[in-house]
């Protein structure tokens, strides 16, 4: 797809860590870069303390060498390479790290320097210097619980929502969005699965998944199918996350590369508005924004 002249829209994604973009975001993002639209990523950490998938890659892991976040800035390098992304950013950096914290109720999220330890407004202040310089109309990130708890989703949530509101007086981001995976979705995907004799997290039900949402929740569609390819290769570009024969790959090997191209969102902040598809759904993150 040839760019047009759209650059005056940017788009401010803010994730926890390394392959959280691509899960959630890659067609999107992949779409709107092709389209000329500004797209900024904020990763808050390495993901330090991510599982390793990859055997040979083992000693990289927290419990060993802890070289896995310095890994995983190659990953986010080569996926934002797949989706054509040039401008992506650690939070605080280059004077500032935070670091992953893990999951909820480990050990680790009791060290000084993790994430969820972080001062709230000291951390948006970091998110402030950069919506004063990228100026986005469109912000995405998770909901209140993270998506599905994880405490560095929940503090990037935080984060967000609180630099949003800081940057206010001199930048208004016009529209909010939390990324939603809609239940119904996820049931398609897990009754095919187990049909063809596979599974999709060893689960029935999209109701034993933290992540699943009601369907009444999602007010936006990004359908990128077109764009699905380049999320995949993004996909790829996490193999210490993403396994190649895991759930997210079986997905797209089941239902069709197409499932991979539409991503749902909640708009929290801004006018719901036209085009919407058979729906009522907003079809673009930028609806009723002009320019």
């Amino acid at each position: 797809m040839k760019p047009n002249s759209t650059i005056n829209r940017r788009l401010l994604l803010v994730h926890a860590h390394p392959d959280d973009e691509t899960i959630n975001n890659g067609a999107t993002m992949a779409k709107y870069v092709a389209n000329g639209i500004g797209v900024t990523l904020v990763t808050c950490t390495r993901g330090e303390e991510g599982e390793v998938l990859v055997p040979a890659l083992a000693h990289l892991a927290s419990n060993a060498t802890d070289e896995l976040g310095r890994h995983r800035e190659t990953e986010l390098a080569n996926a934002m390479a797949a989706l054509g992304v040039s401008d992506f950013r650690f939070l605080g950096a280059p004077t500032r790290k935070f670091r992953d914290s893990g999951m909820m109720g480990m050990e680790q999220n009791n060290r000084p320097d993790v994430f969820w330890q972080t001062n709230l407004d000291e951390a948006a202040a970091e998110l402030v210097k950069i919506i004063l310089e990228v100026k986005p109309q469109v912000l995405v990130t998770y909901d209140e619980m993270g998506g599905y708890g994880h405490p560095d989703h929940i503090q990037a949530h935080r984060v967000a929502m609180r630099a949003a509101e800081l940057a206010a007086p001199e930048w208004n981001i016009s529209k909010i969005y939390w990324n939603t995976m809609p239940r119904s979705i996820i049931q398609k995907g897990i009754d095919k699965m187990k049909e063809l004799g596979s599974d999709f997290f060893g689960v029935d039900s999209a109701d034993d998944l933290p992540f699943a949402k009601d369907d009444s929740l999602v007010t936006t569609l990004v359908s990128a199918g077109e764009f699905a390819v380049q999320k995949i290769e993004a996909m790829k570009a996490h193999p210490t996350q993403i396994a190649l024969d895991g759930p997210f790959f079986a997905l797209s090997n089941n239902l069709g590369t197409e499932v991979m191209g539409d991503e749902y969102y909640t708009l929290v902040k801004g006018e719901k508005a036209a085009p919407f598809d058979s729906e009522g759904r907003e079809t673009d993150l930028f609806n009723g924004i002009a320019g």
